[in-house]
């Protein structure tokens, strides 16, 4: 805690709302082609916020304005491995006009804060920034060395935040084995005597897709048997309503197991369409975790209506579970057929860890501690996050940006969705757990 101007004591709970706040003020769009304002902004905003307590933030500039800021806080105990907490800066676009409130105006009703990153994610952000502020006001150390990482780029694959990083600027990350990071730590109520929180163990790699079709061109009058649009919608057609087989990971298994205990009926992954509707707001997002994935995004072809062109093209966001990286390939082909070439445009591996150690037991006991009825259990992400570059260095992550939810808010549709808001109480409740979670790390 801390003296603020006015004489009052200032805690990490009493700021999050604000820091937050300010920080979804600064607009972040990333639209994919450094089109957006970048995140230059936000990284001198979070250098400021971490060097008015002693800390000596840098900021790496990967691109004009994508901009991330490090920091590094000595722990106790050197000797023993660092540990990363990482958020990024950026956010998806938002449309004003849909919205209840505007998305870059922090504000706050119903309990919420509404805003475009309130849950993705500069609610962990804020939460990670006044942690860190009150634990340095008040000369509390954390036991060991803690790397802060904010980031920009994540929204489009993270190539000029985590990626260059890494890349790049290894050495920052000299001594850190594990991580956490976002999505993950938000609860999930079960009845009056248990509430499970989701930590994140595993994610689904991805292939972000380009598909070619080339056809023979000509006049839109004519008969034309090979017209490139036809083939390439026909194979269109077959990806998206293709139904894929369900494969049951051991972090699903595990999150399925965990539930059926907590719900106590069982849960059977051959019956997606019973359990998951014992699920649920959480629903759409763990079925999405059952299976490779291939959504058809964007179509383009053509440039004047009596013209049949001699090439059509379409995007993919093809997603494969942790082991089924040949098995989707495989089905792709079969799917798409030989007249369709396919080339990733981004593409990244799929993670799975252990849900054990002394990590995830500081996880449990932070919560626990905040939160009687609490129970940590593992789960797998079905988008990425920046987690995947870290990797790379033999880092160890974890999702866990703790938030604790009311029943009825659906939570899995705040992200990249219109309305996005975060609880007040969640954020002060977040504040909490991490800084308990940073007491036992």
């Amino acid at each position: 805690m801390s003296e603020s101007s006015a004489g009052r004591t200032v805690s990490g709970e009493d700021e999050v709302v604000d820091l937050c706040r300010d920080l979804i003020r600064i607009d972040t769009s990333n639209y994919g082609d450094h089109s957006g304002p970048g995140e230059r902004k936000a990284a001198e905003w979070v250098a400021e916020k971490l060097a008015e307590v002693g800390l000596e933030p840098q900021i790496f500039e990967s691109h004009k304005g994508r901009a991330s800021t490090v920091a590094r806080i000595e722990g106790e105990d050197p000797s023993r491995p660092a540990l990363l907490i990482h958020g990024h800066t950026d956010v998806v676009p938002a449309n004003a006009a849909d919205w209840t409130y505007d998305p870059f105006s922090g504000e706050i009703a119903d309990g919420c804060l509404w805003g475009r990153g309130a849950v993705d994610m500069k609610d962990m952000d804020a939460m990670t920034l006044a942690v860190v502020r009150d634990r340095l006001r008040s000369g509390r150390k954390p036991p060991r060395d803690i790397v802060l990482a904010f980031l920009a780029d994540e929204e489009a694959g993270g190539v000029y935040g985590a990626r260059h990083l890494v890349d790049k600027h290894p050495g920052l990350f000299d001594g850190v084995t594990e991580a956490i990071g976002e999505v993950g730590g938000f609860s999930f109520t079960v009845n009056e005597n248990l509430r499970l929180y989701l930590v994140e163990t595993a994610q689904k790699g991805m292939h972000w897709m380009r598909l070619t079709v080339e056809g023979t061109a000509g006049h839109g009058s004519m008969t034309n048997n090979d017209n490139a649009i036809t083939e390439l919608c026909e194979a269109v057609g077959r990806l998206g309503r293709h139904q894929w087989p369900v494969r049951v990971t051991k972090t699903v298994r595990s999150f399925l197991d965990e539930l059926s205990d907590a719900l106590g009926t069982p849960l059977d992954p051959d019956d997606m369409d019973a359990t998951l509707a014992k699920l649920g707001g959480i629903a759409k997002m763990v079925g999405a975790t059952l299976r490779n994935s291939a959504a058809p995004t964007m179509l383009g072809a053509g440039y004047k209506v009596n013209v049949i062109p001699g090439q059509a093209t379409a995007h993919v966001d093809g997603r494969f579970l942790p082991g089924y990286e040949d098995e989707f390939f495989a089905d792709l082909d079969r799917i798409l057929g030989p007249r369709v070439k396919y080339e990733d445009v981004h593409g990244d591996k799929a993670l799975e860890t252990d849900f054990d150690g002394r990590l995830v037991d500081a996880m449990q006991g932070a919560l626990k501690a905040e939160d009687p009825i609490a129970r940590a259990v593992p789960y797998m992400l079905s988008g990425g996050t920046d987690a995947k570059s870290f990797d790379d260095l033999g880092i160890r992550c974890f999702g866990f940006a703790p938030l604790q939810l009311p029943p009825e808010l659906d939570f899995a549709g705040m992200f990249h969705g219109v309305d996005e808001r975060v609880p007040v109480d969640g954020l002060k409740f977040g504040v909490r757990v991490l800084d308990r979670f940073i007491d036992n790390c």
